[in-house]
């Protein structure tokens, strides 16, 4: 099944182009012009959708708002952003926020469907999930279906999609050293200053939580090279 997409473009010359290209490369793309159209087609068919591509500049909402409301009626919501936009405020804030990515204009339409396909492999049909997928950290349990991370039994806060995943791959390669550009690659696409900030903002907000572990569970930097999840 081709992987759906929600577009949001208010740019007619540019999203028609993209769109064609996209659907030539074996997605199947909705294309919506303002951020209120757009949230209300994700509204009636979020479970459908692999991933949605925001402008920021929209013509009537900013697509951060759009983003943070589309986050707030789906904490799980896959998103990338695709604008002129390159501040680095507004590139840490839109990753703070959960994007997937943050990608400026002008981009390499090549460059781009390589990222969709990176995302997109990491999804799942709402369809296809099964009963709740649980991983045991010491005292610590991660719920990778409802993003809750609970210690002793007693759940202690909800992770963001990407709080849950840096943990999960983390702990898939516990006890032993992680490198930094691995998880850059692997999470934000590339080996970035600007994401190497906001990974590190992921890690610091890790670290803050396994703090509530008795048993030990931590995350430590190995300066320069990457991190370890150690576990008893």
């Amino acid at each position: 099944m081709k992987p759906k997409l929600l577009y949001v473009e208010d740019e007619l010359d540019l999203g028609n182009v993209t769109k064609q290209y996209l659907e030539a490369m074996n997605f199947e793309v909705t294309w919506c012009t303002n951020g209120k159209n757009a949230y209300q087609e994700y509204l009636h068919h979020e479970t459908t959708y692999s991933l949605v591509i925001i402008d920021i500049q929209l013509p009537d909402i900013n697509g951060f708002d759009l983003a943070r409301k589309i986050v707030e009626y789906n904490k799980n919501a896959f998103f990338l952003f695709l604008t002129a936009r390159k501040e680095k405020k507004d590139r840490l804030y839109g990753l703070d926020i959960g994007a997937m990515d943050y990608i400026t204009k002008p981009f390499d339409i090549d460059e781009l469907v390589l990222r969709i396909r990176n995302i997109t492999r990491r999804t799942k049909p709402t369809e296809e999930k099964s009963q709740p997928d649980t991983i045991e950290i010491g005292n610590i349990v991660l719920n990778k279906e409802s993003l809750s991370l609970s210690v002793d039994g007693h759940i202690k806060t909800t992770l963001t999609l990407r709080e849950a995943e840096l943990l999960e791959y983390l702990y898939t390669y516990r006890n032993s050293i992680v490198k930094r550009e691995d998880l850059l690659v692997r999470f934000w696409g590339e080996n970035d200053y600007f994401m190497g900030r906001s990974l590190d903002v992921f890690i610091s907000r890790l670290r803050k939580l396994l703090r509530h572990s008795s048993s030990g569970v931590r995350i430590e930097n190995i300066y320069g090279v990457g991190f370890i999840l150690s576990v008893p």
